[in-house]
């Protein structure tokens, strides 16, 4: 697991490897998601149609539904015969597979943060500036999506602390690849079976813990910042 020796931080060569891996994936999931989860956000938030209440279900799902039956209906979708099959190379038994179950465990989170954000924001604003001449892309440009940015990047944010603790979907859908879908979850786990590792499950317990840490502290006072900002307005 730490193969190479210790290096700064008292993390092997190997350990190091895991934590960029599970940075890389946690980034390209939150990235991949974000303008997804802001139109979902949006239509939640503004919409008015049909079926909005079946949406808001199956957006939220991934927080109630168990991951590993998350990453079983992923896995039934990419493998061969499922409807996403002709993606499957792309993302099965690869970190592409860890960040796409990433995304879809983040999403919900995301969404929600977003949401409130959104409908924090004050309407009336939006209305002064339409009767000043502006049409809906510049309101949004000007208006809602700065007064809404702290807390959309805080959604981000809260996403990606989300992104880096994947466990169940993630195992499931891509397995336990060491260099490709190894993740500081997977890798805690995997050295937690092996007698004589618990030095190894400190040092990446200890990294996931901070960085998820930071990650929503960093949310928070974002978050804190969006609704200071709207009541100064």
């Amino acid at each position: 697991m730490s193969a190479g020796g210790l290096s700064a931080g008292g993390l092997g060569a190997g350990d190091w490897g895991i934590v960029l891996l599970s940075l890389k994936v946690g980034g390209v999931a939150v990235a991949g998601c974000l303008p997804a989860a802001f139109g979902l956000a949006w239509a939640l938030a503004r919409g008015r149609f049909p079926g909005k209440l079946l949406l808001d279900g199956l957006v939220h799902l991934p927080l109630v539904l168990p991951p590993v039956v998350t990453g079983w209906l992923l896995l039934m979708a990419f493998a061969r015969g499922g409807p996403l099959a002709w993606a499957g190379e792309a993302v099965l038994f690869r970190w592409t597979g860890a960040a796409l179950a990433a995304a879809v465990m983040a999403l919900p989170l995301m969404v929600r943060a977003m949401r409130l954000s959104i409908e924090a924001v004050d309407r009336r604003l939006e209305n002064a500036a339409r009767t000043l001449g502006a049409g809906r892309g510049r309101v949004f440009a000007t208006v809602t999506l700065p007064l809404s940015l702290p807390g959309v990047v805080a959604g981000a944010v809260l996403g990606f602390a989300r992104a880096l603790g994947e466990f169940g979907a993630t195992i499931t859908f891509v397995s336990n690849v060491a260099g490709e879908t190894e993740t500081l979850p997977l890798a805690i786990y995997a050295a937690i079976q092996v007698p004589g590792e618990e030095a190894t499950v400190w040092r990446l317990a200890a990294v996931s813990v901070a960085l998820s840490l930071g990650a929503l502290v960093a949310s928070e006072a974002l978050a804190r910042r969006s609704g200071r900002g709207l009541h100064a307005v």
